[in-house]
């Protein structure tokens, strides 16, 4: 096999045109340029120098590992600076999954900003909608997951980073008697129909149901619709009551009204799961700061209007 450390060197000799200056240009004495390019010549089997009045010039097979040391050279040059880059995060791959009443209000401006800081990086978003994400980081498949927090006890290999806190609100139908008032007590909907808005296997359904538990009561579900959209479609309808938390309050129909819950108040948190063993590259680390900077303006910016009384449409 041939010795790439001594191909350079034939390189230096070739390009300087003789071996005293190549030791002078490589730092090594005129004997050990000349050893390293005989030990060379054994390995390719063929002369690769001849003399040349006072210096010497290649054979063909001379040129011809000249020419790849060179190619060689330069490949390495390329891959330690793609190395730096990706170090340093200005280049790579990052694959995320999120949950979709997470994708407006948190990825999208999350996006925008990494484009501008981080051009280099390329980042992969998938909508993982109906199913959680989280198994995606504990399996490998994802490098990151906008999450909601498990009700019971942390999942195993991940770490979570919290983003906000996102309270649930009650959705009645437009002239429901309790939607005079501004601020309902969870066990005032103990014995209304309820629409469901989560799946079965959604953590945020554990939520709702453990609030519900609190409260002293079990929700009568006559609807289960599996999303928000569709719930807030049924509770238009004058089907029933749900909650629904505030990221799914996008498209609020006219003939609802949102109103705040207490006594409790269901609050899911969401979080950034990213894998517990891993090393956190520079990329990551920059979406998960990113991420953290929209969830602070996205809370900001909500804190401005909690006190304030929902109702549709604005809500």
């Amino acid at each position: 096999m041939l010795d790439m450390r001594r191909m350079q060197v034939l390189r230096a000799v070739v390009t300087s045109g003789s071996v005293t200056a190549a030791a002078a240009n490589l730092g090594y004495t005129p004997s050990a340029i000349s050893q390293q390019v005989s030990a060379l010549e054994k390995e390719a089997g063929m002369p690769l120098l001849e003399r040349a009045g006072r210096g010497v010039r290649p054979t063909e097979a001379g040129r011809l590992l000249s020419d790849y040391a060179a190619a060689i050279g330069r490949t390495v040059a390329e891959a330690e600076t793609a190395l730096t880059d990706l170090r340093e995060g200005r280049a790579g791959r990052v694959t995320v999954r999120y949950f979709g009443t997470a994708g407006a209000p948190l990825m999208a401006p999350t996006l925008a900003r990494l484009r501008e800081t981080r051009p280099g990086v390329r980042f992969d978003l998938h909508l993982s909608d109906p199913h959680d994400p989280l198994p995606e980081v504990q399996q490998g498949r994802a490098d990151l997951a906008v999450v909601v927090r498990p009700s019971i006890g942390e999942p195993a290999g991940v770490r979570l980073i919290p983003l906000l806190d996102d309270p649930y609100r009650v959705i009645l139908p437009a002239g429901h008697p309790l939607a005079e008032r501004d601020v309902l007590a969870l066990g005032d909907l103990a014995d209304e129909p309820w629409v469901g808005s989560e799946r079965s296997s959604d953590p945020c359904q554990a939520i709702v149901l453990d609030a519900c538990g609190a409260a002293g009561f079990t929700p009568k579900f006559v609807v289960e619709s599996g999303d928000y959209a569709t719930a807030l479609g049924f509770v238009a309808a004058g089907i029933g009551v749900a909650l629904v938390p505030r990221l799914g309050l996008r498209a609020v129909p006219a003939n609802v009204v949102v109103r705040e819950v207490r006594a409790p108040e269901p609050v899911r948190s969401i979080c950034s799961a990213v894998r517990a063993s891993m090393t956190v590259p520079s990329a990551l680390n920059a979406l998960i700061d990113a991420l953290g900077e929209a969830a602070l303006a996205l809370s900001d910016h909500r804190s401005v209007i909690a006190d304030e009384p929902e109702s549709a449409p604005t809500a």
